[in-house]
């Protein structure tokens, strides 16, 4: 296996970020996400961020076309996205595997028709994905209850493990060689017979098989009043997980001729998610808002893409000022007693 020196790695951050704009996880304990790499900056690959790089592919905020008025003429354009590679360097397994979950619903692999997002199949078909490898998890941590291997994924572009002194270098894709062979250009690579780590182990742990399917009978169970009357609906756990995508769409004028339609995040704990113009709310209340939650989660998505929409990142559980955890939420259902 090709093999990194850790004491080289800002060496081989100003090399990437002279090849593409690079992204890296940075910050503190307060406050930590993926933010552009510059010189000098004190990049965090001890644990995982409090934000994941979600908003570099899905930003929270973009215009999806602008408008001009002429007349009786109207003209519609898309605005340009920037067409270069971008470097996201230090993707732990859950984020990436959110990522793979926004491309089954921005790029719809089983969509009949084939449609899919522009803004987000561009900027995704121009991200080059650097993973890294966990060694230990964190406290809030379950990745691997939800399918998903800590130590490597099999979508990166370029993974790299965490061997001590030195990182292991492996490439995926085409594009994680083209990133190996520019390191490698640069002597910065040698090659080492290495064993790839063992599997990180966790502290927080649930049985998630089989709770698709119990929760298709479950759409009326009390359990739902119980934890509806504990959420607060404050959206945090919608706004730090990595794989929520629900956002609206709005029209902005910029005056009597101008204007812009932005998409921006949503979130189905708000009170408004779901009214209609006419005043109505098909889920009114906490109780039908947590339902949805954990029933996208850990039945809807499973049904349709055939994977959880939580990977086990841990942060809704960590952030969560009631402490709704959703492996606990997941325990609750497997005990649950059902009709039937």
């Amino acid at each position: 296996m090709k093999t990194l020196n850790k004491i080289s790695l800002s060496m081989v951050l100003e090399i990437l970020s002279s090849y593409a704009p690079l992204y890296v996880p940075a910050g503190n304990e307060t406050f930590s996400g993926f933010v552009r790499y510059s010189a000098g900056l004190e990049v965090r690959l001890d644990k995982n961020t409090k934000l994941g790089p979600k908003s570099l592919l899905f930003p929270k905020v973009e215009n999806i076309y602008s408008y001009s008025n002429h007349g009786k003429d109207t003209e519609i354009f898309s605005d340009p996205q920037e067409n270069e590679p971008t470097i996201i360097f230090g993707v732990r397994s859950c984020d990436l595997q959110a990522i793979i979950c926004l491309d089954d619903v921005f790029l719809n692999r089983t969509s009949r028709d084939g449609v899919n997002d522009y803004n987000y199949r561009i900027r995704r078909g121009n991200a080059i994905i650097v993973a890294l490898g966990c060694l230990e998890a964190d406290g809030d941590c379950f990745c691997q209850a939800m399918g998903v291997n800590p130590s490597e994924h099999e979508q990166a572009d370029l993974q790299l493990f965490d061997l001590g002194e030195f990182f292991g270098v492996e490439s995926h894709t085409p594009k994680g060689l083209n990133l190996s062979r520019l390191l490698e250009n640069s002597g910065l690579l040698a090659e080492k017979k290495v064993d790839k780590p063992l599997p990180a182990s966790f502290s927080l742990t649930v049985d998630a098989q089989g709770i698709t399917h119990k929760l298709q009978k479950m759409f009326d169970h009390p359990l739902w009043d119980e934890l509806g009357e504990k959420c607060l609906n404050c959206g945090v756990c919608t706004y730090v997980c990595p794989a929520c995508h629900c956002f609206d769409i709005s029209v902005c004028a910029k005056d009597g001729c101008n204007g812009a339609t932005i998409r921006y995040w949503d979130s189905c704990m708000f009170s408004r998610y779901t009214e209609m113009a006419g005043g109505h709310n098909p889920r009114p209340g906490k109780k039908e808002k947590v339902r949805q939650r954990f029933l996208h989660k850990l039945r809807y998505f499973p049904e349709r893409y055939g994977k959880f929409l939580c990977t086990g990142c841990g942060r809704c559980v960590e952030l969560c000022p009631v402490n709704l955890d959703i492996t606990e939420v997941i325990r609750r259902v497997k005990e649950a007693e059902i009709d039937g």
